[in-house]
């Protein structure tokens, strides 16, 4: 998209409902290049060009979702799921960590003094240094720990890196040339190999690190999987010690190996028939291979009636796939000038063509960027912001923001999108987001009570009204104690006390301009929303509820 900026009448005096104030005349906001009667032909083309019916004037129809960048480990956070086997699953491996017993054996017995001989030499094949090093921990230290108490649990190799920063590198690896991914055999992704026993695990899980070359998207040669690690900096993780910095390439190694060889040993015992690698490949399937595919089928088979679709998290590839369903015909998928690619957490803006007219599209992304300082959480592809006019002539400005994890962006960024809407008073602003708001906030985290109160001070309503209520949650999630942050895992009585269970999901716009005549939200991806239920599940592939709302103007 480019960046030129519609700059005639709009001046930097003006107020943001100047033109909503003033009683409506059939020509308000529409540009000077389009006559009436073009504007009659305008409509007519777009409702015969793209079917259905045609435009409606006084309504707007909008929805906003966060679909959530693909998640790599299937089992991170609890689902809804309709086998009773996946919730004795996961409510085993709780129990198995939480109250090992006589199960917390010593790591030698999961990974044994045969495995880590035959690490030993693969790494030493590969010239490293630090093996020996590494070797006397094992014997001293690692084998002898006990699997739950002394090593999952051991808040210290977490603040080392020492297994999540391998596994940041290895878990899924992006192949050049858009050929897909390959995968650690490990519990925590979607490798597609057998696990259900630790023999067959480490046959796959040597080959993959030490045999298999991948070319790695932006990487040059092939390489060993292996080779890809990186050394674990004691200036950026001053738990670790200077030797272990030395030899942090091997150490963190062998973390790995013992790390996932845990994992395959207690989801074997909790799930001795296999069905647990069953579980693991359904769930990726529908919230990892086919992500976008079910993400798409819920847009185009329950909301084909919006007329514009703010997109929050999606992956750069969700363009191309969007344009090429049928999706792509009724809308145009607008990214920004600065899609990135590699983070893969971008915001969308799709317009339905019977609604705009996409020629009008112009992007003024980079203007707001411009003005936040490096204190402000917001990374390239956070937020989109664009102009564009309907078919009746209307301007509008158009924004789809994804907010950092606390949701301290949102208020700065609603204050830069504020200040471009008052630069353009003829245009009506319409802002889908993910604000990260809590339903209680505190210095760290923003809360939604403050967020209403601000956006109401600058002129905005929201699709919740002017004061959002903190019970109406728009996300219920989990974590489960299969992934490596297990101080974040939540039993199954846990999920609410735990869980973001918070209203995170909105739709603005100026209050002067717009009524709402309804609004949905949606966590079923039938248009319907199931309170209490922890989501995404294998029908929804979203940790985030999608909010549609019917505008009326005023």
């Amino acid at each position: 998209m480019g960046s030129s900026e519609e700059g005639e009448g709009e001046g930097e005096g003006s107020h943001l409902m100047d033109e909503h104030e003033k009683p409506p005349s059939r020509q308000a906001g529409m540009p000077r290049a389009v006559p009436m009667a073009g504007l009659a032909v305008l409509v007519l083309v777009a409702w015969f060009s793209y079917g259905g019916s045609a435009p409606e004037k006084s309504t707007l129809r909008v929805a906003t979702w966060n679909i959530a960048a693909i998640n790599n480990n299937p089992f991170e956070y609890w689902i809804t799921h309709d086998d009773a086997d996946y919730n004795a699953l996961m409510e085993g491996v709780q129990s198995f960590i939480d109250q090992p017993g006589e199960r917390d054996v010593p790591v030698s017995e999961v990974f044994t003094p045969a495995m880590w001989a035959e690490l030993k030499a693969l790494m030493t094949t590969q010239g490293w240094g630090g093996v020996e090093e590494t070797e006397a921990m094992w014997q001293a230290s690692f084998g002898q720990r006990k699997i739950i108490s002394g090593f999952m649990k051991d808040r210290s190799l977490g603040e080392k890196r020492l297994a999540s920063m391998p596994d940041r590198v290895t878990n899924t690896i992006n192949l050049a040339g858009g050929r897909g991914v390959a995968n650690r055999p490990t519990v925590i992704n979607c490798f597609a190999g057998d696990m259900t026993s630790s023999v067959r695990w480490w046959a796959n899980w040597k080959a993959f690190m030490f045999e298999t070359k991948v070319l790695v998207e932006g990487g040059g040669a092939a390489t060993l999987p292996a080779s890809l690690l990186q050394p674990i900096k004691r200036a950026k993780y001053p738990a670790l010690t200077v030797e272990e910095e030395t030899i942090s390439i091997p150490l963190q190694t062998l973390c790995q190996a013992i790390f996932d060889a845990i994992l395959v040993y207690i989801v074997n015992i909790v799930s001795p028939s296999g069905k647990w690698q069953q579980l693991q490949q359904q769930m990726c399937d529908s919230l990892n291979r086919k992500k976008d595919a079910n993400t798409l089928a819920i847009l185009d088979s329950h909301y084909s009636d919006i007329n514009v679709f703010f997109v929050q998290e999606a992956a750069a590839v969700f363009v191309a796939k969007a344009n090429a369903v049928s999706l792509g015909k009724t809308y145009s998928v607008i990214s920004s000038s600065s899609l990135d690619g590699k983070r893969d957490q971008n915001s969308l803006i799709l317009i339905c063509k019977q609604y705009f007219d996409p020629a009008s599209v112009r992007e003024h992304t980079a203007e707001v960027m411009a003005t936040f300082d490096k204190a402000t959480p917001v990374a390239n592809g956070d937020l989109l912001v664009i102009s564009a006019v309907d078919v009746f002539g209307r301007s509008y400005l158009l924004a789809s923001f994804h907010g950092d994890t606390n949701g301290l962006a949102t208020l700065p960024v609603l204050a830069a999108v504020h200040a471009l809407a008052r630069r353009k008073p003829s245009h009506r602003l319409v802002f889908g987001l993910d604000a990260n708001t809590y339903a209680h906030g505190s210095a760290s985290k923003q809360g939604v009570v403050e967020f209403g109160q601000d956006f109401v001070s600058k002129g905005y309503s929201s699709c919740w009204g002017d004061a959002p209520d903190p019970t109406n949650h728009t996300t219920f999630n989990a974590r489960t104690f299969l992934q490596p942050q297990l101080q974040k895992a939540a039993k199954s009585t846990e999920k609410a006390s735990k869980g973001d269970k918070n209203p995170k999901d909105f739709i603005l716009f100026p209050k002067a301009a717009y009524s709402v005549v309804a609004t949905t939200k949606d966590n079923t991806g039938r248009r319907r929303y199931t309170e209490g239920m922890v989501f995404p599940t294998l029908q929804f592939p979203s940790d985030h509820g999608l909010v549609a709302t019917v505008l009326r103007e005023l």
